[in-house]
């Protein structure tokens, strides 16, 4: 287990240095003065600019300047957005919470549908039901995201009226950012609304989750099928069978765990696809989250906020597949393990 350490720690520092030059190489592409795309002081006197340029290294060499650019990473610096200025960082823990929370529970949607239905599909291999499900997995995977989220908008929230169509919460409802969390937040206030605000919150993020659920969900369908498949076709399953055991206790007490163990292993991969999924649907449900934000300062070309929020993306989806590794090789001792003379 400490070998696995090790390695997922080496990974993960060899990533963000990746990403470090790649943020930093952006701020030389992107037109305009260098000083100012890095650290966004755009209205800055000459007397102020010459400090920035102290403080990046801007008379030293480029290897010098990435240093500086690193102290100041390390320090929580990110620059000054350009367009509200606004410290980066701030705005960046302002709205990741927002995003985190909307990619969470489309995550458990896409999990909670998606891996049952698999399930299902492999027990009823080479049936009706398994070609009808994967027909329906390959007909929602091609969906683009973007029409699904205004279908959805006109249809449960224009014409049936059912749920909201944009926003986190009513604008009636005043609840203190403590977490940035919103369920998190409302649940420890002490506001005499709290669980009309909870409800009014859960109907604000069904439609944008279920929309970013779909693609992953149906991914989720083919890894469980194709998990579950290999389980069954497994020696102790058979070995089960011969046993006497019916289908219903081989596969409650046998095949789904072990195929669960192989599905964790690519919920990492589908995390990254979510937070991309989500920053379409943010702008679509003017979902105050981070890809929302991140997409209106490309409009608005603040190159700071891009290079910080590229970043902060980028790290956070990393964490995500580094803790997905070490679920997975919590329940599976054989991804831990060294494998000699393989």
């Amino acid at each position: 287990m400490f070998i696995f350490t090790l390695r997922r720690l080496n990974l993960f520092l060899f990533t963000m240095f990746i990403l470090t030059i790649l943020t930093f190489s952006l701020s030389f592409f992107f037109p305009g003065e260098h000083l100012a795309n890095i650290s966004g002081q755009i209205n800055a006197t000459p007397e102020q600019l010459e400090l920035v340029a102290l403080e990046y290294g801007k008379h030293e060499s480029v290897l010098y300047q990435y240093w500086y650019y690193l102290n100041h990473l390390f320090q929580g610096n990110l620059g000054v957005s350009m367009n509200s200025q606004l410290p980066v960082a701030d705005e960046i823990m302002s709205h990741l919470p927002a995003t985190i929370e909307l990619t969470l529970v489309a995550l458990f949607i896409a999990m909670i549908a998606g891996i049952p239905i698999g399930f299902i599909a492999a027990i009823r291999h080479r049936k009706k039901t398994d070609n009808l499900i994967l027909s329906f997995s390959m007909i929602g995977y091609s969906i683009p995201v973007f029409w699904l989220a205004l279908l959805a908008i006109l249809v449960f929230s224009i014409q049936l009226g059912w749920l909201p169509s944009a926003g986190q919460i009513s604008l009636v409802y005043e609840i203190e950012q403590v977490t940035g969390i919103l369920f998190i937040d409302i649940l420890i206030s002490d506001t005499p609304y709290k669980w009309q605000a909870f409800n009014n919150a859960t109907t604000h993020i069904i439609l944008p989750a279920c929309v970013i659920a779909l693609a992953p969900a149906t991914i989720f369908v083919r890894l469980a099928r194709t998990a579950m498949l290999s389980v069954l076709d497994s020696h102790y399953i058979k070995a089960a069978m011969a046993k006497g055991l019916n289908t219903r206790q081989i596969v409650f007490r046998h095949a789904i765990r072990n195929a669960m163990v192989n599905v964790i292993r690519d919920v990492g991969l589908q995390f990254a696809n979510l937070v991309t999924l989500a920053m379409v649907t943010e702008v679509i449900f003017n979902w105050p989250g981070i890809g929302n934000w991140l997409i209106q300062s490309i409009y608005q070309r603040d190159y700071t906020a891009i290079q910080g929020g590229l970043l902060a993306l980028s790290s956070f989806i990393f964490i995500v597949h580094i803790l997905t590794d070490f679920i997975y090789a919590s329940l599976n001792p054989l991804a831990r393990g060294s494998k000699h003379a393989s």
